[in-house]
């Protein structure tokens, strides 16, 4: 079992590298970019959820298991499920796009805008990626919509149209990977970690925290 949820970790991921890499690498423009990275893990999500959950994204993963909503055992073994996914969809993109026209758009991979710094870098993926997590944990889990994985692909179009041209909004270590090891571009590659595993850590808390505000169930026979 465990080793089926790899394999869809590793699809899912492989998918948002390929369609995300080869819509930048395609001038899709701002939103074609966006709505590339989120429908591929809107469909992949769909298609492979119940087999994994659907995650796609270490950040995820650990914001899970530090909110007791997932085995750390399973979040160990996923993670580099992702990232070997995820790197072997960058690759598989820069051989359909070419070199050349990967090297252009430097890799698709994650990058600070002109004259955003670090610090601001960091945030912007903290942010973003809190209120991935956010959504995955209310949306997936607590009130497990059917309409789970659109939500959470509209969530990743919300995030990449926000701060895309500020930090490249990865919101995803496997994702920053992947465009990294393909194109050997490693600038500033810790904010695409440190960013999101912290703030996805703290949108897991924060949907854990809310859910508490939930009207209970009166008891059978209780009246007002």
């Amino acid at each position: 079992m465990l080793t089926k949820k790899l394999i869809a970790e590793a699809i899912g991921t492989f998918a948002l590298l390929f369609a995300g890499m080869l819509s930048i690498a395609n001038d899709a423009t701002l939103l074609g970019v966006a709505f590339a990275h989120g429908l591929a893990i809107a469909v992949m999500a769909m298609a492979l959820g119940t087999v994994s959950g659907g995650q796609f994204n270490p950040a995820i993963s650990i914001g899970l298991s530090l909110t007791g909503h997932q085995k750390w055992s399973d979040t160990l073994a996923f993670i580099p499920a992702q990232f070997v996914g995820g790197i072997l969809g960058a690759f598989a993109a820069v051989a359909v796009a070419g070199q050349a026209a990967m090297s252009k758009v430097g890799y698709g991979a994650g990058a600070l805008g002109s004259g955003v710094s670090v610090g601001g870098g960091l945030l912007a993926e903290a942010i973003t990626t809190a209120f991935l997590v956010l959504v995955v944990v209310k949306v997936a889990i607590h009130q497990k919509s059917v309409l789970g994985g659109l939500i959470v692909g509209l969530t990743i179009v919300v995030g990449i149209l926000s701060v895309g041209p500020l930090s490249g909004a990865t919101m995803n270590p496997a994702r920053a990977l992947g465009a990294a090891v393909a194109g050997g571009t490693w600038a500033n590659m810790w904010i695409y970690f440190v960013g999101p595993v912290l703030g996805g850590a703290v949108g897991a808390w924060l949907a854990n925290y809310t859910e508490d505000l939930r009207p209970k169930p009166m008891p059978e026979g209780a009246t007002n």
